[in-house]
C-alpha cells in the first residue's frame, strides 16, 4: 500500500470534512441542520453545496454524475451524465446545479414494481438523501438518492428505511424523556452486516452455464474432500485471496467504507468481510457498494465473487449476519446491560420491546430473509432454521424469569478461566455462552440477526426490525405516559412481556429435531419456504402495522409481495430452463460419447477372442445407459412441469407454490440422476469443471 490508511479513507467521499472544507460557513451549516434535523434544504444551498461538490470531484478525476440508488432489484442502479455543458463558440464548460443534486428523473416504467406503475407511465423521481454522502465511483460522482414514481409510490428500499428509522427514533426519544434522558434528541438504529462469499478462479466459472446464468450450481457431485475437515475455518489465507482482501479493503476505505474483519469461512474457497457499525441507512449504502467492488476486485485477480446463498451443494453456503442495535446521538448504547442488567430499568424495556416485537411478528422477520437462494441454505447446519427464535443467554433469562416471578436475582459472578498454564494470564469469562444457531442472538450489546441471505440489501430486515420494534415501543410509551408510577409501570410492563412473549426464547440447540416439536407446540411459526412465508406480508396485522407508521401504503404492500412471488418464480424457472439446456445439449453428448469410446473398446476386444462378458467397460456401459435413459425422462418430465407452470391459471402466491412444490422437485431428480452420472463418465468426457476444480482452484 503506497499510502497510510488514514490518508486514503474517505478520500473519495464528499464527507463532512470536506463539506468543511469546501462550504462557505452559512451553508455548511445549513446543510447540517438539514442532514441532523431533518430540516428542507433551501434551494440556494443546493446550488452552492452542488457547485463544490462539482469541483471537488473533478479533481478527484470525475467527469459524470448520476443519481445512485437502489430500486427493488436488490441491487443498485445509475444513470450517468456528464458535466459538460456546451458554449455558443462551440467549446464546453462543467456544469452542476442544485437542480440536478435535488432531483434526477430517471425512467420509471423498466424497473419492477409489482404492479404499481404501468409500462406506459414512464415518469420517476430521484431526489437526493443528505443524509449519505456522496462519493466518487467508476470516475463518476454518485450522490445517494430515494425513488419514487410521478405519482409518488415508493420505489426503492431506501426510502421506507428511512421511515422506519425516523420512526422508530421517535418512540425511543418518548421512552427516554420519561427516563430523564431529556438531552437525547435522536436515536438511530445501528447496523454492521457481516458478508460471506465465495471465490473462485474465473476461467473455470466461464466453463459453467450453471453459475453464469443462475449465480448456482445446479449440478454437481460431492468432491472427495469437502468440510469435513474443518481445516479452512479461520485457516491461513491463500496468496492470491490475501492480495484480493489487501485491494478490497483498499477501495472500501477510499470509500469511507469501515471493513475490519476479514478471514476464512467454513466451506472451501468461503471467505467473509465484516465492517464496523455504522446508522442502518449508511450501513446499507455502504454493503450494497461492498458487494460491487467485491464483484470488480476479484475479477481484477482473475477471479470471481459468488454472493448466491447456497453456490454449492453439500457444503456451506453464505448468509449475512446483521447485526443491529439501537444508539442515542450522545453516544448510549441502548442495549449495553451495564455491570449490573437486573437493575437496568431502561435496557430491561427496551429488551422488553424487541422481545414483544419478535414474538408478535416472526412473520415478518421470516419473509424479510425469505428468497429462491436462501431457501437452499436455511435449516442447513451453517445456517439458523426456518423458525424464528430468540437467544438471550442464561443471565438475561434468569433475570426475567426472577422478574416474572417477584423473587430476587441471584446475581452470576463472572468466573476466571484457568488455562492450566503459567505463563498464560487468568481472564474473566462472559457470564454467559454464544449460541450460533439462534435465528435472532443477543450478542452482549446488540442482537444478530443471522437469516438474511449473503446477496440481501440488508434494508427489508431492517425496515421490518425498526418498524415492529418502534411499535412496541409506542404501546410501552402510551402505558408509561399515563402511570403514576414510572419505575412500577416499567416493572409490570417487563413481567407481562416476559410472561406472554417467553415462547419466543430459546437458548439451546436450534438445529436439534426435537426443537421442531418444541417450536410447534409453543405455536411458533415454521414457515420452510419463500412461497410459505411471503403471503404473511398481506396479512391484515401486517397491512394495519406499515401503514399505522406511514413506512408503506396498503398498495406498496401488495406490490412488494407480489413482486417478491413473481421474482421467486422466474428464478426458479431460469434455473429450471438452464438446467434442461445444460442435460440435453453437454450432459448427455457428454455420456453418449464416454459410452459410445467403452462400446469400441469392447467390440475391439471381442474381434480378437477376449472374453468381455465380466469386464468393466460393459458393466459401465450397462449403469451408465440405465442411468441416462432416467435423466433423458426426467428432462422430459421437468419440461412439462415448467409448461404446466406457464399454463397456470391462478394467483401469484399459488403460482410460486406451484414451482416450489412440482416443479423445483423435478429439478432435484434430474440433479441426482446427473450427479450420479459425474462420478462414473470419464473426467475428460465430463462437460464441465467439477467440485473439485471449483472448490481448489485458487
Amino acid at each position: 500500500m503506497d499510502k497510510k490508511v488514514p490518508e486514503i479513507f474517505g478520500s473519495l467521499v464528499f464527507n463532512d470534512a470536506v463539506m468543511k472544507e469546501k462550504l462557505p460557513k452559512d451553508i455548511y451549516l445549513s446543510l447540517k441542520k438539514t442532514i441532523e434535523e431533518g430540516k428542507d434544504l433551501d434551494i440556494n444551498v443546493a446550488n452552492v453545496v452542488a457547485s463544490a461538490m462539482k469541483d471537488w470531484a473533478i479533481e478527484k478525476g470525475a467527469t459524470h454524475f448520476t443519481h445512485w440508488f437502489q430500486p427493488m432489484t436488490g441491487i443498485t442502479a445509475e444513470k450517468h451524465d456528464s458535466f459538460i455543458s456546451p458554449l455558443s463558440d462551440g467549446k464546453v464548460i462543467m456544469e452542476f446545479s442544485g437542480k440536478e443534486l435535488i432531483k434526477g428523473e430517471p425512467d420509471a416504467s423498466s424497473f419492477p414494481s409489482g404492479g404499481l406503475r404501468a409500462t406506459f407511465e414512464a415518469r420517476g423521481y430521484t431526489a437526493w438523501d443528505p443524509t449519505s454522502y456522496a462519493f466518487i465511483k467508476d470516475n463518476s460522482l454518485c450522490i445517494p438518492t430515494v425513488f419514487c414514481s410521478y405519482s409518488g409510490e415508493v420505489l426503492d428500499k431506501k426510502t421506507p428505511l428511512l421511515r422506519s428509522m425516523e420512526v422508530l427514533s421517535e418512540q425511543c426519544c418518548r421512552i427516554l424523556h420519561m427516563f430523564g434522558d431529556t438531552d437525547v434528541k435522536r436515536v438511530v438504529s445501528t447496523v454492521g452486516p457481516e458478508q460471506e462469499y465465495f471465490l473462485i478462479d474465473k476461467e473455470v466459472y466461464l466453463k459453467r452455464k450453471d453459475l453464469r446464468l443462475t449465480g448456482r450450481t445446479l449440478f454437481g457431485a460431492k468432491p472427495p474432500k469437502g468440510q469435513e475437515l474443518e481445516d479452512h475455518y479461520f485457516g491461513s489465507i491463500r496468496p492470491r485471496v490475501m492480495k484480493f482482501m489487501e485491494e478490497l479493503n483498499q477501495e472500501l476505505w477510499k470509500l469511507g467504507i469501515l471493513a475490519k474483519t476479514e478471514h476464512n469461512e467454513v466451506a472451501p474457497a468461503q471467505h467473509e468481510i465484516a465492517p464496523i457499525f455504522a446508522n442502518a441507512n449508511i450501513a446499507t449504502d455502504h454493503n450494497q457498494l461492498m458487494m460491487d467492488i467485491m464483484k470488480k476486485v476479484a475479477e481484477r485477480h482473475g477471479m470471481v465473487c459468488l454472493l448466491h446463498e447456497k453456490p454449492f451443494a453439500g457444503v456451506n453456503g453464505s448468509g449475512k449476519h446483521n447485526n443491529w442495535s439501537l444508539t442515542t446521538n450522545t453516544g448510549v448504547n441502548l442495549f449495553n446491560p451495564g455491570k449490573n442488567p437486573a437493575e437496568n430499568k431502561r435496557f430491561l424495556l427496551f429488551l422488553a420491546a424487541v422481545i414483544k416485537a419478535v414474538d408478535e411478528h416472526q412473520d415478518l422477520l421470516r419473509l424479510s430473509a425469505a428468497s429462491a437462494g436462501n431457501d437452499h441454505r436455511l435449516g442447513a447446519n451453517e445456517a439458523p432454521p426456518a423458525i424464528v427464535s430468540m437467544f438471550l443467554g442464561d443471565e438475561l433469562t434468569s433475570i426475567l424469569e426472577s422478574i416474572e416471578k417477584g423473587c430476587a436475582y441471584n446475581c452470576v459472578t463472572a468466573k476466571s478461566m484457568n488455562t492450566g498454564v503459567h505463563v498464560l494470564p487468568d481472564f474473566k469469562k462472559d457470564t454467559t455462552d454464544r449460541n450460533r444457531t439462534s435465528p435472532f442472538a443477543f450478542t452482549g450489546n446488540k442482537f444478530e440477526f443471522r437469516m438474511l441471505g449473503s446477496s440481501f440489501s440488508v434494508s427489508g430486515p431492517n425496515i421490518v426490525l425498526n418498524t415492529i420494534v418502534a411499535d412496541a415501543l409506542s404501546q410501552f410509551a402510551d402505558r408509561l405516559e399515563k402511570a403514576s408510577d414510572l419505575s412500577k409501570e416499567v416493572d409490570e410492563i417487563v413481567r407481562e412481556t416476559y410472561s406472554n412473549h417467553k415462547r419466543i426464547i430459546f437458548n439451546g440447540n436450534n438445529y436439534a429435531k426435537e426443537w421442531v416439536e418444541e417450536a410447534e407446540r409453543r405455536g411458533l411459526l415454521n414457515l420452510v419456504s419463500t412461497p410459505d412465508a411471503l403471503p404473511y406480508f398481506v396479512s391484515e396485522k401486517n397491512i394495519n402495522l406499515f401503514t399505522k407508521h406511514k413506512i408503506f401504503t396498503k398498495s406498496e404492500i401488495i406490490s412488494r409481495c407480489e413482486l417478491l412471488l413473481e421474482n421467486y418464480c422466474k428464478i426458479i424457472n431460469i434455473e429450471a430452463l438452464t438446467m434442461l439446456d445444460i442435460v440435453r445439449k453437454d450432459i448427455l453428448p457428454a455420456v453418449y460419447e464416454y459410452s459410445n469410446m467403452l462400446a469400441t473398446e469392447v467390440k475391439n476386444k471381442k474381434e480378437i477372442g477376449i472374453d468381455v462378458s465380466g469386464d468393466s467397460e460393459v458393466a459401465i456401459i450397462e449403469k451408465i445407459g440405465k442411468l441416462a435413459s432416467i435423466l433423458y425422462k426426467k428432462a422430459d418430465s421437468l419440461e412439462k412441469a415448467l409448461i404446466a407452470a406457464a399454463d397456470h391459471n391462478s394467483t401469484t402466491a399459488e403460482h410460486a407454490k406451484y414451482y416450489k412444490d412440482a416443479v423445483l422437485s423435478e429439478m432435484q431428480e434430474l440433479r441426482a440422476t446427473a450427479d450420479e452420472l459425474e462420478t462414473i463418465v470419464g473426467a475428460k468426457y465430463w462437460p464441465f469443471p467439477t467440485y473439485s476444480d471449483l472448490l481448489y482452484s485458487v
